[in-house]
């Protein structure tokens, strides 16, 4: 039984701690939260509360810390944790740098514990057609990508702390990271990339950005906004194989061969993030179980590899140093 010790209280935390209650092999025991709303919701879940990893840690029997924070606290909780000597989760991004990325990794190497991070993308179904066709190649090799994630502008953030810099890292590390990480976890690490980005007057931060990472043999683009006006939420992509092109509209899988009927391959896979109606095919579901499994065999994770977080975060870093202020 791997015993969880939450950190975070808000709407990850409650997705996590709900996911965790359907599986048999893990037990969420504690939490830390300091607001009063974080307290009063660790009530709602029965479980004794904290003001500190150290002091759960200390009074409780941890074996995972799960990080669901904002990003700019995610480096000292996770350090903690850490030097506690207990595996970590830490939503994404890791961190705003992949100097400080790789210091986490190099922690945890050196307490004999296990860092994951929580890219629940690679964790859905279309994403997993997708792995399996560019690794079989049944459609010849991948010459062309695209993908598409587009929002509202994050109102919601407490705080504002999204509309930070040097809390979020803005829209490339909360919202492209998503993308670029499946990119990198597909294709490999770029040989370039550029980016365009616009803002509206007044609005020191990007909105919408264009992004094109050119390898050798294949190139790949992605846009990305935070948008002020109220779209609703838009996440798809296609792939140009030699033989087909297969489209995600954002619903379902679809591969278009030469003189074929279309061949519809996954349906639409629904995110529950109702803590009292999670459900187990769920895209954090299959994270979560996957991680537990990792760290009951004491391994890292084969779909958020150390290397790839790294290469990602130095992607982003160098982009985010060039978006305008």
């Amino acid at each position: 039984m791997v015993r969880i010790g939450i950190v975070g209280t808000g709407n990850m935390g409650a997705v996590h701690c709900s996911n965790y209650a359907l599986m048999d092999d893990c037990q969420v025991v504690a939490v830390v939260g300091k607001s009063s709303r974080g307290k009063e919701r660790a009530k709602e879940w029965g479980l004794p509360v904290y003001d500190s990893i150290s002091e759960m840690v200390q009074q409780e029997t941890i074996d995972l810390v799960d990080i669901c924070t904002p990003t700019f606290l995610h480096k000292q909780q996770v350090m903690e944790a850490l030097e506690l000597k207990k595996h970590v989760i830490s939503e994404k991004p890791l961190a705003l740098s992949k100097k400080d990325a790789e210091e986490m990794y190099r922690t945890a190497s050196e307490k004999g514990v296990q860092l994951y991070v929580a890219q629940v993308l690679q964790f859905t179904k279309e994403t997993e057609i997708l792995r399996n066709l560019v690794q079989s190649g049944v459609y010849g090799l991948a010459l062309d990508a695209q993908f598409e994630r587009l929002s509202a502008c994050p109102r919601w953030s407490q705080g504002g702390w999204l509309f930070d810099r040097e809390k979020s890292g803005l829209l490339p590390f909360d919202l492209h990271i998503h993308d670029l990480d499946l990119m990198v976890s597909l294709f490999g690490k770029p040989e370039a990339f550029s980016y365009t980005s616009c803002a509206g007057r007044g609005r020191d931060y990007p909105e919408h950005c264009r992004f094109l990472y050119s390898y050798k043999d294949r190139n790949v683009c992605a846009e990305a906004a935070w948008l002020h006006a109220d779209i609703p939420f838009i996440a798809r992509w296609r792939v140009y194989f030699e033989n087909a092109m297969v489209i995600y509209d954002g619903t379902r899988v679809t591969a278009y061969l030469l003189a074929h009927e279309p061949l519809v391959l996954v349906a639409e896979d629904k995110v529950q993030t109702d803590r009292k109606k999670a459900l187990s095919d769920g895209w954090y579901y299959r994270e979560l179980s996957h991680f537990i499994e990792c760290v009951k065999n004491g391994v890292p994770s084969p779909y958020v590899r150390r290397e790839q977080v790294l290469t990602v975060l130095d992607i982003l870093e160098n982009i985010a140093r060039d978006i305008p202020s």
